[in-house]
């Protein structure tokens, strides 16, 4: 008996001893051996982590105004479970439907969300409806919940708000294409968001911590924190300003001639700073999702065959190469080409006679530069100026998607052709380069759209600066140009581009009407018109370029439709940056077409008054530091040429100072003066060019100096160039397209069109 208890005890005792062995051996093992592993996973049980979500960066224009930035939105998610506990599903289905505009059916299908195993979800995002909504929106939400909360004595209602951040277009459709804009899924889809993506991206940054059993952040416990670095700012050459300009501009086209698109580009010609970029029709990219076909920027992704706008390279290399006389005479109307059964022929069939070169580019005569480009250049100068003027090639502008274009001709109807702008393909951008070449002295420049970019991080910006492609032509040539260039506008009977002319500025311009491609066939009834110039000739501010897809009246040019465009826009854009007239104009007739009506400024805030006068494009300076317009010169309701500077008088006539009246006429200088109470003697006539506060017999008085404009060689020439002021702006546009047998004038291929059509179906006469 004792034996068998002993043998018990004596087992017992061992497998009691084995499994303490066992025991330790295992602590052994958690503990020492894999005692990093577990504590490790022991860790995460205790931390947390958050993630800090990083800004993307904004983009602005040239002057800090923003056009894309981030804001804070609200995502809205519903837990069913608690809904369903607390019998809240027909309240929270008709709250959410009529502060969101759910269906009722979506949102039942939501908040009555189940597993796979029959019981309610706890979380369910309203990606539908519920997704990036404003405060506005989610202040409802939260009124509702608490309403719902006090009436139903409930601590939860299941409706959930969480911040985020949501890409948002203050300037909505303005400058829409260029900036482009951001999926639902903040994906950078066009524009400048896609282009500068790497640049505007930030890098999220994030916090860990350890916590207690509720969640509670313990106060000695390891803490990791890396935050997040914001996006880089991107600052834009457009100005805003022009780009309403532009903008306002494409829209009357669109009213009064409904195309199929119109694009508009304005640039710096000494720096090619792109100052707008205009595309119609429009879309709002806070609202990409209705209408994002319209995203497509044609002035940089679309191929046309330019017409007779291209005429300005080609007379710039016949000036170049010396074989251009201005006073040369031609015989105008066709001219037979060997190896061509048609001669090509000028828009005016019948030809003007037997005129000047100069009176050939004036009324765009295809048959002048055929002569000029194909007979005297040659297709190897040809070949070589289309391409050292950019085309054919990406102008290097900081957008995605460029097209590069076609420059290619080897028969002699494909040569001929191309002198006159019949069978190549350009971009509007490659265009405005080219122009832009002729204008600045000579040199091609790569377009800018990125004035600089700002890390917020260092505070640091870098500034893009113009980089020079190669020189084209020599300055010289690039004058004389400008000169020829300038009768296109200014001779109102015979130039093509008499619509562009501007009252008081030298305008260098040309037309440009093609035929479109279309199944390989040039059209007689769709048309593309353009209009490219500059101003002032003498010295180049601003070059605008105007290109007008499907006007719906064929028998419209680029005289008709483009160039009254290219002369508000021009207009504006040289009041608003200041720059003074080239020579006096008829203050008397004040009921010609360039006259405006002052508006009533009175009695308005300083600011704005100036937003008005912004708003028109005119030009102003504030007299005195008062908050409210006092009185106006001159008067609201009086007619004034648009370059008249309107003056804001904002203090009692005691506190002004005297004004910078260099420009004005004496008339004004005159009731300037008598209103802040000093004496203007006067000295010469004209305008005044200087000005000098003196004090004779302890009165006040003001002597300022007069002169009429001076020419370009610093001899007073009002009368010359008042011949030019007074010449009014007739209505008509002799140079609308006509086509022939033959086929035509030119043609264009739209977005996406980057072929001309074969050499068979070429001929001759671009629209202008």
């Amino acid at each position: 008996m004792k034996k068998r208890i002993r043998l018990r005890t004596l087992l017992f005792g061992g497998v009691m001893t084995l499994l303490f062995l066992i025991l330790i051996s295992r602590i052994y093992f958690v503990q020492v051996v894999e005692g990093a592993k577990y504590f490790e996973l022991a860790k995460k049980r205790w931390s947390a982590a958050e993630e800090i979500v990083a800004k993307r960066g904004t983009i602005a224009d040239r002057d800090g105004n923003v056009l894309a930035m981030d804001t804070i939105t609200y995502n809205v998610s519903v837990n069913p479970k608690v809904i369903n506990e607390e019998g809240l599903t027909e309240d929270i289905i008709d709250g959410l439907h009529e502060i969101l505009g759910i269906s009722k059916e979506e949102l039942r299908k939501n908040v009555t969300a189940k597993k796979e195993d029959g019981t309610y979800v706890v979380n369910r995002e309203m990606r539908k409806g519920g997704w990036q909504i404003d405060k506005t929106v989610a202040d409802k939400i939260r009124a509702f919940r608490e309403e719902l909360s006090k009436e139903k004595k409930v601590t939860g209602v299941g409706i959930d708000l969480a911040e985020s951040l949501k890409r948002y277009y203050p300037r909505k459709t303005s400058a829409a294409q260029l900036v482009g804009y951001l999926d639902r899924d903040g994906a950078a889809m066009t524009g400048i968001e896609a282009s500068f993506n790497k640049q505007l991206t930030g890098t999220n940054g994030f916090i860990k911590y350890e916590k207690d059993g509720k969640r509670v952040q313990l106060a000695e416990g390891e803490v990791e924190f890396q935050p997040a670095k914001n996006g880089q700012n991107v600052n834009l050459t457009i100005d805003s300003e022009i780009q309403h300009y532009v903008e306002e501009a494409l829209q009357e086209i669109v009213k009064e001639y409904a195309p199929k698109s119109a694009t508009a580009i304005a640039a710096d010609p000494n720096t090619m700073e792109i100052l707008a970029m205009a595309n119609t029709p429009q879309y709002d990219p806070n609202e990409f999702w209705k209408n994002n076909s319209n995203s497509y920027n044609h002035a940089i992704k679309s191929l046309y065959e330019p017409g007779s706008t291209f005429k300005i390279v080609t007379l710039a290399a016949a000036v170049e190469e010396g074989v251009f006389n201005p006073d040369e005479m031609y015989k105008s109307g066709q001219i037979k080409i060997k190896g061509i059964p048609r001669p090509i022929r000028d828009i005016k069939r019948e030809g003007w006679g037997t005129i000047s070169f100069l009176d050939g580019l004036k009324y765009s005569s295809n048959v002048a530069f055929v002569k000029l480009g194909y007979e005297r250049l040659g297709e190897q100068k040809l070949r070589d100026y289309y391409t050292n003027f950019g085309f054919g090639q990406k102008t290097g502008i900081q957008l995605g998607s460029e097209l590069s274009g076609s420059i290619r001709f080897q028969y002699a109807s494909e040569i001929a052709n191309a002198t006159f702008g019949q069978g190549v393909s350009v971009t509007p951008i490659q265009q405005v380069a080219a122009v832009a070449a002729v204008a600045n002295g000579g040199k091609l420049l790569q377009p800018q759209i990125v004035k600089s970019i700002t890390d917020p991080t260092t505070k640091t910006t870098k500034t893009i600066e113009p980089k020079v492609v190669r020189q084209v032509i020599s300055e010289e040539t690039s004058r004389k140009v400008g000169e020829y260039l300038e009768q296109v506008v200014s001779d109102q009977d015979k130039g093509t581009g008499k619509n562009a002319y501007i009252e008081g500025y030298r305008v260098a311009g040309k037309t440009g009407t093609a035929q479109k491609v279309i199944n390989n066939e040039y059209s007689a009834t769709k048309f593309v018109v353009s209009f490219i110039g500059y101003a002032p000739v003498d010295n180049p501010k601003i070059v605008v370029y105007i290109v007008v897809d499907e006007p719906n009246d064929p028998l419209v040019g680029g005289g008709k439709v483009a160039a009254p465009a290219f002369k508000q826009i021009v207009l504006k854009s040289l009041r608003k940056m200041g720059v003074a007239p080239n020579y006096p104009t008829d203050t008397n007739d004040l009921k010609k077409e360039v006259s405006i009506t002052v508006p009533e400024l009175t009695k308005l805030q300083v600011a704005q008054a100036k937003a008005e006068l912004k708003a028109k494009g005119m030009t102003f300076e504030l007299v005195g530091n008062g908050k409210t317009v006092l009185q106006q010169i001159p008067a609201g309701g009086s007619s004034a040429h648009p370059t008249q500077k309107i003056y804001l008088i904002t203090e009692q006539r005691e506190k002004l100072a005297i004004p910078d009246l260099k420009g004005v006429s004496l008339r004004d200088a005159l009731e300037i003066t008598s209103l802040i109470g000093i004496r203007l003697i006067p000295d010469g006539e004209g305008f005044v060019v200087s000005q000098k506060e003196e004090t004779l017999n302890n009165v006040r008085v003001l002597k300022v100096t007069l002169a009429p404009p001076l020419s370009k060689d610093g001899e007073q020439d009002a009368a010359d160039q008042g011949s030019d002021s007074e010449a009014a702006i007739k209505e008509g546009d002799s140079d609308d397209p006509q086509t022939d047998e033959s086929g035509g004038a030119g043609s264009a291929a739209g977005k996406g069109e980057g072929e001309a059509a074969d050499s068979n179906a070429n001929t001759n006469a671009t629209g202008e």
